[in-house]
């Protein structure tokens, strides 16, 4: 617990454990409570605020000095920031860049995220890697206890509490697309080289440029539909984004994967996408103490031992065999063979899925990486190169003239 704090503008940072941070209040004044997790990016602060896998958590970030290039209209990664509170040590007080348009911190009160800084962040992060992450808020203005001390700070600790945890949470429905919507091919293509349906379960808006980029029209849809509506789309792949929330909440989504694996269209899921695909190989998941959060995280291609600097937000995991092919337990192995094809270096968590008898594959990170690293591009272009060798592979409808012989 901090000493009294002597901000004129005061906040009080509780979690659910009884510990306190005091430090001052930043972006909006109120209260905000949320699931309370650490990000180790030393860049990409506009990025990680604007992510939809960030639903309903308070953000700490690691690095001391946040909001030195201020906000941009480019870098956003949705239409709104998504984070329940965001946690600093040093706020930049001037912002210097030539993309610069707004402060941060103005930012953050204009869209009412409640905030706070000067607090010590590399306090918080060892006790939330040791601890785990929890519930925690942030009350600051109106909100910050009339009864100064541990009495009013009591009163803030059962009202965390009492927050929903994140476990069991099914937040997709919250941050997915009011409607659906298509990227065109972005380059020089004279035509789509083929059609992506990329299920919406908080998408950032870098991973369908990243498919378009590649020739693909991706049409870009809403979760919860059907897969009646999905295969009106024609597509000659199906794509499962990241999100936030539990994905052993997520029973409508599994069930139209496992249709997706049934009709053998091939299949990239990445972060929530991959969780989703486990779950429906019939692996389990299980939730991280502390999760992978940041830019820096190293996986291993235990195919071809390469190592990759990857992009990660995730709090859950799947739990599948690592060393072995495996046959997928779904249905007394409906799924036939799967590997776990990436892992995680620091941890040995299961960073990766590929299926030996159906077209699918996942990741657990982010390979679309804004804003970087960009080790692992390559996935799209495997995604790519498994919808051409499926397309090439299937039977070929005969031609009218060829019927009547």
């Amino acid at each position: 617990m901090n000493a009294a704090s002597t901000h004129p503008d005061p906040a009080l940072l509780v979690l659910e454990d009884g510990t306190v941070f005091r430090g001052r209040a930043w972006g909006a004044r109120g209260a905000s409570v949320g699931e309370i997790v650490f990000s180790t990016g030393m860049t990409g602060y506009q990025e990680t605020l604007t992510d939809p896998s960030y639903h309903r958590q308070i953000v700490v970030m690691t690095a001391p000095h946040i909001g030195n290039t201020g906000v941009n209209d480019e870098d956003p990664e949705s239409r709104r920031i998504w984070v329940a509170g965001f946690v600093v040590r040093d706020p930049a007080r001037r912002s210097s860049n030539w993309r610069s348009r707004r402060d941060l911190g103005a930012e953050l009160g204009e869209q009412g995220i409640v905030s706070i800084a000067e607090i010590d962040t590399r306090a918080l992060t060892r006790h939330l890697r040791d601890a785990g992450v929890m519930r925690a808020g942030i009350f600051s203005g109106e909100a910050y206890p009339a009864l100064p001390g541990p009495l009013g700070e009591a009163e803030l600790v059962e009202r965390v509490r009492s927050a929903p945890a994140m476990a069991g949470a099914n937040l997709a429905k919250e941050v997915t697309a009011a409607e659906p919507y298509t990227i065109e091919p972005i380059g020089e293509w004279d035509e789509p080289i083929g059609t992506v349906v990329a299920v919406d379960l908080g998408i950032k808006s870098m991973t369908p440029t990243r498919l378009a980029e590649r020739g693909l029209r991706v049409h870009v849809v809403p979760t919860g539909l059907s897969i009646d509506e999905l295969a009106a789309y024609s597509p000659d792949g199906v794509f499962f984004s990241n999100g936030p929330g539990d994905p052993d909440a997520m029973e409508d989504e599994v069930a139209l994967l496992r249709e997706v694996l049934d009709r053998r269209t091939p299949f990239f899921g990445i972060c929530f996408g991959n969780q989703i695909l486990g779950r429906a190989l019939g692996f389990g998941t299980y939730k991280l103490t502390f999760g992978h959060r940041g830019i820096n995280q190293p996986v291993k291609d235990v195919r071809t031992g390469k190592v990759e600097i990857t992009s990660q937000n995730h709090g859950f995991a799947v739990d599948a065999p690592i060393g072995r092919p495996a046959t997928a337990p779904f249905d007394g192995g409906r799924y036939g063979r799967v590997i776990v094809s990436h892992v995680g270096l620091n941890d040995d968590v299961v960073e990766g899925l590929a299926c030996l008898d159906v077209p699918a594959f996942s990741v657990q990170y982010h390979p679309e990486a804004a804003a970087g690293p960009h080790d692992a591009a390559y996935l799209f272009d495997r995604f790519v190169d498994l919808i051409q060798e499926h397309r090439d592979a299937a039977p070929q409808q005969p031609t009218h003239e060829e019927g009547r012989a």
